[in-house]
């Protein structure tokens, strides 16, 4: 049996690292296809080197463009890779264009696919990701469903009993083998100069936040209210497309420490030591519940109901009042909630019911 996993984005190499180092682990037979969908693949190949996974054999390069323009592409590389390769099983993870359009491709070339991490909803069709991850979920041959909440949303779609396996989620995997890698390989609190549980992270990236002059100064805003309350550094991690907006909306970052975006090990160790996170980013929330640091939401939504329901996380949106009394009720409560997404065997699991 050859298994193909298709990835494109550096959170789906972060989640799908688990699923590799478990093929190499049993000897099977696999490879990896690099869309390119975020980064190129030679801007990525550090980040394989850093998480000490091998190379993909295929790299399409497809790059940035409307979603129309960019699915077609990815959805034409693909193709002619699973023709030439001929897997009998496709794995793509999450809600990203890659993982729709290849799920997409694979069903129409009769093969089977496995979608990683399905069966989140946030229930908000304007976002682009729960568009991609609807479709992957119905055109799935196996959904590795993460918590029992995943599975139900996929049952009242009418998706049959079957195709649903509950593995966790292979971001508890990933966590917990790669800050082992991180202790030998990275001091980011001694290169910034922190102590753990001494400071705040701050991550903002979705286009309903930062595209939207009102919503990212109200963010700001909200950032500069808990430094002031609080009296600690508010390290912000800023990714170029919120540091281009930023510039261009003609706001400043008063009493907040803008950084370079971290490479993903330094930035897993400096989520694990953090007081407490804010951020727009799904992947964080599910890391940080992980980790034990409380995290404060800035949407209005999110595809990780289970990170509120053991009280890990809340919602603030956009708004600089509610930011600042999420952080309050947040750091009064205390981190004693159970990890909601699994034991760190995801990988094996997800293994166990395809081979």
């Amino acid at each position: 049996m050859t298994i193909a996993i298709i990835l494109g984005t550096r959170p789906e190499i972060i989640k799908m690292a688990p699923i590799i180092r478990e093929c190499e682990r049993r000897g099977l037979d696999y490879f990896v296809l690099h869309t390119g969908q975020h980064y190129s693949y030679q801007m990525d190949r550090v980040f394989f080197e850093e998480l000490e996974l091998s190379r993909p054999e295929y790299n399409l390069d497809v790059g940035s463009g409307s979603h129309a323009e960019q699915t077609g592409r990815i959805m034409d590389g693909v193709e002619k890779v699973l023709m030439e390769k001929k897997p009998e099983e496709v794995l793509v993870q999450g809600d990203t264009n890659t993982v729709m359009a290849g799920a997409l491709t694979a069903s129409k070339l009769h093969i089977k696919v496995g979608h990683v991490e399905a069966g989140l909803r946030s229930y908000d069709r304007s976002m682009p990701e729960e568009i991609n991850r609807v479709v992957a979920d119905h055109i799935s041959d196996h959904l590795f469903a993460p918590t029992e909440n995943s599975r139900e949303n996929l049952r009242k779609e009418g998706i049959a009993e079957e195709k649903i396996h509950i593995t966790g989620n292979t971001i508890v995997d990933s966590v917990y083998q790669n800050l082992e890698i991180a202790k030998r390989k990275v001091d980011v609190l001694g290169e910034l100069g922190l102590e753990p549980k001494e400071y705040f992270l701050v991550t903002a990236h979705r286009q309903e936040n930062v595209d939207n002059r009102q919503r990212l100064a109200e963010i700001i805003k909200g950032l500069e209210l808990v430094q002031r309350e609080y009296s600690l550094p508010v390290i912000f991690p800023v990714h170029p497309r919120t540091k281009k907006m930023i510039a261009q909306f003609g706001l400043d970052l008063d009493g907040i420490k803008a950084i370079e975006p971290l490479g993903f090990l330094e930035f897993l160790q400096l989520e694990a030591n953090a007081r407490l996170a804010l951020t727009d980013s799904g992947g964080v929330q599910e890391e940080a519940c992980i980790l034990g640091v409380p995290c404060v939401t800035l949407r209005e939504n999110t595809e990780r109901p289970e990170t509120l329901d053991v009280g890990g996380n809340i919602l603030a949106g956009a708004d600089a009042n509610a930011m600042l009394k999420a952080t309050r009720q947040m750091l009064s409560q205390g981190n004693g909630w159970m990890n909601p997404f699994g034991d760190g065997r995801a990988g094996s699991l997800i293994l166990d019911f395809m081979v």
